[in-house]
């Protein structure tokens, strides 16, 4: 496939180049980290709840701490945020492997740094999706790079995996996060060499409580706003959480161990990779609301069919369209809500943003684990994929009624 020239457009600016070069390297890490670390808690506890468990601890910080961090993103520097928390994600990785390699490690003290982890997540989100518009040196060029975040972010998916899934097997899953702690050098250097223009935001401000309220009631009086936050949780919360029952289909559906999560998730990499470089090369903004829900509903589609599948291949084409749904939504979502938000409560926003995509997904992964256990994971991914369909049948519909304002 020829890419056209506008695909790249976001290269023109020196702080991009560096940013994706840098996050590039540390993703491939980081996904390394995410199976070797969900592989294994599945390996000590044999339990579908214990994976929920992992999963809802991990992400639960994004739900009570995001408004927050939101508005402390939009006084300070974000950059400085940024380096701060990308240094703390270092420290967590190289102390799960000193852990592993020692033989210390037990499932409770994995969740425990797991939810260190998305502690730090919670800080680092808001900060690093708003510090986009400001490595970017032309605003036309910020749906672009959005999108090639996502390029990057899905590359690393479908590598880092099939990476860890071959190191599990043969060394274990120590040396991944050993791995992973050493890439974060590659994101932090870049980060310190960006030259970037002052950031403007609101200094001391008037409280964090009032802020924040402001910020709430200026995304609930846009109904664009509100409504595509709505779509994004219902989602998250039962659709997207399929991924916390990853290793347990693996390995009691698909009888393929560790090197079939792997290739699970690099297939849904795949996808996602492809979906997010079509995004990439749209030359404009429009119809962003209408790929929310065509996207959503192929995502509800594939998880269905996923579900009900008991042949590697087939399951591995199933995950290609989970993964394209996904990430058009994902990056249709970002961008619509980047193009239309204020300034100075862009962080705000991002920070419900987070939120609605990764603060609903723990509640989710742990429903998910006791819904596994009690009616199976076909079922459990079944509903999830159904909970989809119906969420942008409902949008659909919505978009359909609404004067919705041209080009967005």
């Amino acid at each position: 496939m020829i890419l056209p020239q506008s695909f790249f457009r976001s290269f023109r600016s020196r702080n991009y180049r560096l940013y994706f070069a840098g996050q590039g390297i540390s993703l491939i890490g980081t996904w390394m980290q995410m199976l070797a670390m969900s592989w294994l808690v599945y390996r000590i506890s044999r339990s579908a709840f214990i994976l929920g468990s992992l999963g809802f601890f991990s992400q639960l910080p994004n739900f009570f701490l995001t408004p927050f961090t939101g508005v402390l993103a939009d006084r300070w520097n974000r950059r400085r945020i940024v380096v701060a928390t990308q240094t703390l994600f270092m420290i967590q990785a190289l102390l799960l492997a000193l852990l592993v390699f020692a033989g210390w490690v037990s499932v409770w003290l994995i969740i425990a740094l797991s939810m260190l982890m998305g502690i730090i997540n919670a800080f680092d989100a808001p900060a690093r999706q708003s510090l986009v518009v400001q490595i970017v040196d032309r605003r036309e060029d910020l749906g672009n790079a959005i999108a090639l975040n996502s390029v990057m972010f899905n590359g690393a998916r479908l590598i880092g995996p099939s990476i860890a899934g071959i190191l599990i097997a043969l060394i274990g899953e120590g040396l991944c996060f050993l791995l992973n702690g050493l890439s974060y050098l590659a994101v932090l250097g870049a980060l310190l060499a960006m030259r970037l223009p002052p950031q403007s935001h609101s200094g001391p401000g008037e409280g964090v409580l009032r802020e924040l309220k402001e910020g709430l009631t200026y995304a609930w009086g846009m109904p664009p706003i509100r409504r595509t936050l709505a779509l994004l949780v219902s989602v998250s919360f039962l659709g997207l959480s399929f991924t916390t029952l990853l290793p347990l289909f693996a390995e009691e559906i698909l009888h393929s161990g560790a090197h079939g999560l792997g290739f699970l998730l690099g297939a849904m990499g795949s996808g996602a990779l492809a979906g997010a470089t079509y995004m990439a090369s749209r030359k404009s903004s429009r119809g962003l609301r209408r790929h929310l829900a065509t996207s959503a509903a192929v995502l509800g589609a594939s998880l269905i069919g996923f579900s009900f599948s008991s042949f590697i291949w087939l399951s591995l084409l199933l995950m290609v369209f989970v993964g394209l749904g996904m990430i058009t939504m994902m990056i249709s979502c970002n961008t619509f809500l980047q193009s239309i938000v204020a300034d100075d409560k862009r962080a705000r926003v991002m920070g419900l943003y987070v939120m609605a995509f990764m603060g609903t997904t723990p509640f989710g992964s742990l429903l998910v684990g006791s819904m596994a256990t009690l009616i199976g994971v076909r079922w459990t991914v079944f509903i999830g994929g159904c909970s989809c369909l119906a969420s942008a049948a409902v949008f659909g519909r919505r978009l359909v009624r609404s004067a919705a304002v041209e080009g967005v």
